[in-house]
């Protein structure tokens, strides 16, 4: 076996110190040993599997699903084409304490259970005998951990608690009755709580306080903690303490997780190993421990290359990184001998490229020409979705605005089709309403001030189908006297530059929930987020409760926030669901964000012999978790042979 974890050494330790009476309860079904740690566990390094799972685990009945059982083992491959992307491992391993299931409806997972009072008392009953994945014990106390010593102490969490433990102004309170109870508590009633918890990017709202008591001033031994601050090159415990405790990044393989998968790569490289936990909670119907899959390996990319290095076979389950244009030369790859096999599953994002004009920028000229609607309706009329839905998409994609797709219960044709029709003339007799009469000799509009209308868009720079589409909307813009100046950068830089309101204008996806139903939280559609590009300094404001950013001054944008916040109060969903339809034509009128089109299939890429991979799914970041919702746990690579590819 590896030479392997050095978090192992941890958790045998704390492992071993365990009475056996608290662990001798074995659940139903008897549990099965892992093979991939039966040396650990023969030479008294690991206790059993009986006794690493929680007494009453989730019980996974693949049949009841329509999947097949598996066998453990095997090495999954899957590319990322940034360091920073090995989050995604806590995105697909989607262990969360209530998650969807995949009919997208909310059931316990880490918890054993959840009650809620009112709507707005919430007790969570945790699973005796869970484990982290170094051994030590999940209780309540992780929970008082995170609440008492870091969303309320002012070194580590300034601002406070997180917006999860809020509704409007209104605190959360936090209890634990006992070692397996938390009570999370409003005055008013949460909606929302549930739906956060089951998040792509999850609110962690407990910690593994037994690691990060050794970093933290309230429980650590002074002189320690200086050397430990002094090596790390920090500049003070909280400092330390923060760049320890990245439950989402994933990129410290000392934090312990609940995660299927735990990093077992201890340096920065181009290719990171996560292995299977060996406390994870989920186990299948025969009493075979989840996950499946023994070792995934994550490598970095370039951006470019993802498509290429599938169509060699490189790797075993793909989909990020991969676009519809793409479809081409997988589909090469298949008929050249590869052995994969492409799928192509419906996308979930309300519009494939969606272009986000700054109302914020930092140009008060061009600000104000932003925020007048006319400017922005023109530029929808302006673009030809036709001739890009031909061109990049073979016409299967839906052309439109940025509107909520048909599989919603909000879908609506005149929202999708609103200032969305290709009308040059229609497009020009608005600017021409607006005053941008005058003209440069090339025939480019002129700004009130007399500059020429260079409208720039910024990109990340990471897709081909996005510059492919701004290209055909150049020429479409130039009919109407707008010069398109597109800007390839970074996704750090281009958030960076859209967040401090330098950037005119950027290109992204539409929403990433395209399918909201009445139970789903509208905040997304209201000005109380930095990362809706459209509005960066006034999610600023509403995210730090007035302490950066800009108070909202536009009144159908103050209408939106009001109906958020109306939402979040409402008792049935006929008053959730009118107030969706107000929010979802109001961006249709007011063109916010200027979708181009939805519902290009997504490839996804897959092994032909990985199993339980649905044939057709949903790609979405919300709900769903790209592969999260389909459980990647539960995948298996039907060979009889399958070992880990991992060095001792």
């Amino acid at each position: 076996m590896f030479n392997r974890l050095f978090p192992l050494l941890l958790a045998a330790a704390v492992a071993l110190s365990c009475p056996l009476a608290a662990q001798t309860q074995s659940p139903h079904p008897v549990v099965q040993e892992s093979t991939f740690w039966a040396d650990e566990v023969a030479r008294g390094l690991m206790p059993p599997a009986t006794w690493r799972i929680p007494q009453e685990p989730l019980v996974v009945d693949l049949e009841a699903k329509g999947r097949s059982f598996g066998t453990q083992g095997g090495t999954l491959r899957t590319m990322i084409s940034r360091s920073k992307d090995v989050r995604q491992m806590v995105v697909y391993g989607y262990a969360r304490l209530v998650g969807y299931d995949h009919k997208y409806n909310l059931k316990p997972d880490i918890l054993r259970d959840v009650t809620v009072e009112d709507g707005r008392r919430f007790t969570l009953h945790l699973r005796e005998g869970h484990k982290w994945s170094d051994g030590s014990d999940f209780t309540s106390a992780d929970f008082d951990y995170w609440w008492n010593h870091v969303a309320n102490n002012p070194e580590l969490s300034p601002n406070g608690p997180p917006d999860v433990m809020r509704v409007g102004r209104q605190l959360a309170t936090m209890s634990f009755p006992d070692r397996l109870t938390v009570v999370v508590e409003w005055p008013v009633s949460n909606p929302e709580f549930l739906q956060q918890l089951a998040a792509a990017r999850p609110p962690f709202i407990y910690r593994p306080s037994t690691y990060l008591k050794q970093f933290h001033v309230d429980f650590a031994d002074p002189a320690i903690l200086k050397t430990e601050i002094d090596k790390r090159r920090v500049r003070g415990w909280a400092a330390l303490h923060n760049r320890i405790d990245n439950m989402y990044k994933f990129d410290n393989p000392a934090l312990p997780t609940l995660q299927p998968w735990m990093s077992a790569t201890a340096t920065k490289s181009t290719r990171q190993l996560y292995v299977r936990n060996p406390y994870f909670h989920r186990i299948d119907a025969r009493g075979v421990q989840l996950p499946y899959i023994d070792v995934v390996e994550m490598t970095v990319v370039g951006a470019g290359l993802v498509a290429a290095k599938s169509n060699a076979g490189e790797t075993d389950l793909q989909a990020r990184g991969l676009d519809f244009n793409d479809v081409a030369i997988l589909k090469k790859g298949e008929s050249d001998g590869a052995n994969y096999h492409t799928l192509l599953w419906g996308n979930g994002a309300a519009s494939q490229i969606a272009i986000y004009p700054n109302l914020n920028f930092a140009d008060p000229v061009w600000r104000e020409v932003i925020r007048d609607v006319r400017f922005r309706r023109a530029l929808s009329m302006g673009i030809d979705r036709h001739m890009i839905n031909r061109a990049l998409y073979f016409g299967l994609g839906q052309e439109g605005g940025m509107a909520a797709l048909a599989g919603s219960a909000f879908f609506s044709e005149a929202n999708l089709h609103a200032w969305a029709s290709y009308d040059p003339d229609a497009a020009n007799a608005l600017l021409d309403e607006m005053g941008l009469t005058e003209r440069t000799p090339s025939g480019l509009r002129k700004l009130p001030d007399g500059r020429p209308m260079e409208f720039v868009i910024e990109t990340a720079g990471e897709r081909q189908e996005v510059e492919n589409a701004l290209a055909i909307i150049t020429d479409t813009w130039r009919e109407i006297g707008i010069k398109l100046v597109m800007r390839p950068l970074d996704r750090d830089i281009l958030r960076n530059r859209v967040y401090a309101g330098v950037t005119m204008a950027a290109v992204w996806y539409g929403w990433d929930n395209g399918l909201p139903q009445p139970y789903t939280p509208p905040g997304y559609l209201a000005p109380t987020q930095q990362d809706f590009m459209a509005w960066p300094m006034w999610g600023q404001y509403y995210q730090t409760r007035g302490a950066a950013g800009e108070a909202v001054n536009m009144p159908q944008a103050k209408r939106l926030l009001v109906l958020s916040a109306q939402w979040t109060a409402a008792k049935d969903d006929a008053t959730r669901s009118a107030i969706w339809r107000e929010m979802l034509e109001i961006h249709a009128s007011e063109q916010y964000g200027i979708g181009i089109l939805a519902e290009a299939p997504q490839p996804v890429v897959v092994n032909n012999t990985l199993r339980n991979v649905p044939e057709a799914a949903t790609w979405a970041w919300e709900p769903g978790a790209h592969f999260g919702v389909h459980r990647m746990d539960e995948f298996w690579f039907d060979l009889p042979t399958q070992t880990a590819q991992v060095s001792k």
